[in-house]
């Protein structure tokens, strides 16, 4: 069931007039698809499935590829943050205008980066009116969302860099590494949720870089400082695969 958002309006463009002089690009502009943010599975006209992302981490990835002078299309779910300036932004609410967004915007992306916290599930039955409180117990049955990282490579054809992200919390990098070969990413982003003051909502994160021959650690920082760090990781899987 769609909240009445469909089909997603035209992106909007956010412009200065020039990159900040700190980060000039280095190497020649692409194009970079960024999805941030969680999705709202609506139940009733006032509750909704979801869940803790703040979007933090896509919005800091969409501002780091503007920064660093690259074309940024930012699909995002609903947050409380400030658009990034210099990007084109696409606002969607439920998992399946995700989707349908996305499968749109890839075709002109270089590089697509999946930090979106999709919901895997929504409920079964949109209820046009609010659910009284009646009864002891409530069911709702739920069914799977299309995955979207998923779909890029066998649905979308894509075949640009493709990285993804694993919010886990137990065994990270075995799992993270088995998305990658999965998905048919070339980097996935991984990050342990149960840990305290990093992650969701926090300004800060810990993340390991899984590449299919190798990991690398990045330690405690900003979700700004290692959003740049990913973007240049990017820019450089960007150049290999030509």
């Amino acid at each position: 069931m769609l909240s009445g958002n469909w089909p997603p309006p035209p992106a909007k463009r956010f412009i200065l007039p020039c990159n900040p002089p700190a980060f000039r690009p280095r190497l020649s502009s692409v194009n970079i698809l960024v999805t941030a943010g969680s999705t709202r599975e609506p139940l009733d006209p006032v509750r909704y499935l979801t869940n803790r992302s703040s979007g933090k981490m896509g919005y800091a990835l969409a501002n780091a590829g503007a920064q660093l002078g690259h074309r940024v299309t930012l699909i995002s779910g609903p947050t409380s943050l400030d658009i990034p300036i210099n990007v084109d932004y696409v606002p969607v609410e439920t998992a399946q205008e995700m989707f349908e967004a996305t499968s749109i915007h890839i075709a002109r992306a270089d590089a697509a980066i999946f930090s979106a916290a999709v919901a895997d599930y929504r409920p079964a039955t949109f209820v046009e009116n609010k659910i009284r409180k009646s009864e002891d117990h409530l069911t709702i049955e739920l069914v799977r969302n299309a995955d979207i990282l998923g779909s890029a490579r066998a649905e979308f054809r894509y075949e640009g860099v493709l990285v993804g992200f694993a919010a886990e919390t137990e065994n990270l990098e075995e799992h993270a590494r088995e998305k990658l070969h999965r998905k048919g990413c070339d980097l996935v982003v991984a990050n342990d949720v149960s840990r305290s003051g990093i992650g969701f909502d926090s300004d800060h994160n810990e993340v390991l870089l899984i590449y299919p021959d190798r990991t690398e650690p990045l330690p405690v920082e900003t979700k700004e400082h290692l959003a740049h760090l990913i973007v240049q990781a990017v820019q450089e899987l960007r150049i290999r695969k030509g």
